[in-house]
């Protein structure tokens, strides 16, 4: 099996590279640091690996994004991607751009498997990836479940998804990225996608407007 691994730490490409030569799982095409790298490899000759490991948070162009150009150029490429990050959302888009699987990091001993599930044709995902998965189901069944019982939404943000209308809240209550990754178990990067899809949506400029516009719509 050809491997490329693809993670923003260069002691974690080195440290798979060692375990997957070591154990004769694998022989590694190329290391990468960042999404550019990794694609200005891909395209190279021979640098098309049968599977990429691919962290999702790296400088300049994170791995989803990617994955995205990658799957693109050649829809039978095996992407892997294994990260630090359980976030739903992450999860669900890495599967909806065709990944083969989703292992978190802190299970190294799932990597090898993971690996040759995949060259198998399988799909992997770590447990902590499916649980995080289920919950995330079960969250998005219980705001349905509550849904027809919940206060008119303006019309400014009705474009917006439940968990959209949940960030844009806690922003109007002071909350800065940070801490709204923390209440909502997400990264800062997620939250700060989410804030800019939401000022997008609502043709406002920042999140000072966005907050005067949440409370304005409150008391009317």
């Amino acid at each position: 099996m050809k491997v490329a691994i693809a993670d923003d730490d260069p002691i974690v490409c080195s440290s798979l590279s060692t375990i997957l030569t070591a154990t004769g799982t694998a022989d590694v095409l190329w290391t990468a640091n960042d999404g550019q790298s990794v694609l200005e490899n891909f395209q190279t000759a021979g640098g098309r690996p049968d599977v990429l490991l691919l962290d999702v948070q790296m400088p300049g162009m994170d791995g989803l994004e990617a994955a995205e150009h990658i799957l693109a150029m050649d829809s039978t490429a095996r992407v892997l991607f294994l990260t630090t990050f359980a976030d739903k959302e992450y999860i669900s888009r890495a599967l909806a751009l065709g990944a083969k699987g989703y292992v978190i990091k802190q299970d190294v001993a799932s990597v090898v498997p993971a690996l040759q599930a995949v060259m198998a044709g399988q799909t992997v995902l770590g447990a902590e990836a499916v649980a995080n998965l289920s919950l995330g189901e079960q969250e998005e069944q219980a705001r349905k479940d509550t849904k027809d019982t919940a206060e008119p939404v303006p019309r400014r943000f009705q474009s917006l998804t439940d968990r959209e209308r949940e960030i844009v809240a806690l922003v109007a209550d002071g909350l800065d990225n940070q801490a709204i990754a923390r209440r909502l178990y997400l990264s800062e990067g997620t939250v700060r996608n989410h804030i800019s899809a939401i000022l997008a949506k609502t043709n406002l400029a920042n999140r000072t407007q966005l907050a005067v516009e949440w409370l304005s719509a409150q008391e009317s």
